[in-house]
């Protein structure tokens, strides 16, 4: 298949076009380089420039290529941005999916796969399961659970096949067969708490934050499903090869092992060798204490499941990344 990975210059996307290359198929990466880089996309696949939302450039695109199937990963995604400017949220990855769902059925491409969040479920004390309720608790949740009923719709009355896959935390770099660091996490701004706390260990800040310690968890700091991006990029290959077959899909991404807050620094102290000093400061809002994922059903039906599960080998291969990133 062609493919279309829309925000392919980011850490997932590029992870992944570099996974669909790998299978065998083409790629094309679209993306705006507003949060993404240009270094991070495969040297295999061809880049466009341009912006989800600039419906023109998505109508050109469309007739002049061959495309064949659209993995969706362009949106914003700190949670606690999204609380202090909800409309930027809501425009650039609600609105934006919308003119790029309504550009694909127009020229009739209808495979997609899209980068969703376990962000959409409510809060829960022991495994999610795509059964359980939704109930985000942060506006960037939120946009993320309106661009899947979107899709739904799109399915039920304009024939799109779709699979959603909802991520845990992605975390972790892509190596190669010799084990050389190919591509890691690099946010600007970086908000994420693995190369957050790295960031400690290679002294570009002096201290890690961290929000709260009085959750309702065994030490008091939130938890969360940590899972590898070659874990997540191998998802997306079989979710994509299986959307004829099973035409609407909904699928967790995740370890089902959460690890605190607390947790992540003692293991990125053993890997690093060194003591990250903390401060605990207030509860940033919009902050669940836990979220675990069940991914029993993907494995189930795709026979998908993490090769990477390892907290101590997820934080030292980006301890390898973000001590020599080249973008």
């Amino acid at each position: 298949m062609h493919i279309l990975v829309v925000g392919g210059a980011g850490y997932i996307g590029s992870a992944t076009a570099a996974h669909f290359i790998a299978a065998g198929h083409q790629v094309t990466v679209f993306d705006n380089l507003v949060r993404g880089h240009r270094e991070a996309v495969p040297s295999e696949a061809r880049f466009i420039l341009g912006d989800v939302g600039d419906r023109a450039a998505l109508d050109v695109l469309f007739q002049t290529l061959d495309i064949d199937a659209v993995a969706h990963f362009a949106a914003f995604i700190e949670a606690g941005e999204s609380m202090q400017n909800p409309g930027k949220y809501f425009h650039n990855n609600v609105t934006n999916s919308q003119i790029l769902l309504e550009a694909m059925v127009t020229h009739g491409v209808k495979r997609l796969v899209f980068s969703s969040t376990a962000a959409v479920y409510a809060t829960k004390n022991s495994a999610i399961d795509e059964n359980d309720p939704l109930g985000p608790s942060n506006v960037y949740g939120e946009t993320k659970l309106m661009i899947e009923r979107m899709i739904h719709w799109y399915h039920s009355q304009l024939g799109l096949r779709y699979a959603i896959l909802r991520y845990f935390n992605a975390c972790g770099a892509m190596l190669d067969a010799d084990g050389r660091v190919l591509r890691g996490e690099a946010h600007t701004p970086e908000t994420h708490l693995i190369p957050l706390t790295l960031q400690v260990a290679l002294g570009q800040r002096e201290r890690m934050k961290i929000f709260g310690n009085d959750y309702p968890t065994p030490d008091g700091t939130c938890v969360r499903d940590y899972i590898h991006i070659e874990d997540l990029a191998s998802a997306h290959v079989l979710a994509l090869e299986a959307v004829d077959e099973r035409c609407a899909m909904t699928y967790n991404l995740g370890n089902g092992q959460g690890y605190s807050v607390q947790e992540v620094i003692n293991v990125a102290r053993e890997v690093t060798g060194h003591p990250i000093p903390t401060d605990v400061v207030e509860r940033r809002p919009g902050d669940a204490p836990i979220l675990i994922a069940s991914a029993e059903r993907i494995n189930h039906d795709l026979g998908w499941q993490p090769r990477y599960p390892s907290l101590h080998e997820i934080i030292a291969s980006a301890w390898a990344w973000h001590q020599n990133p080249y973008y």
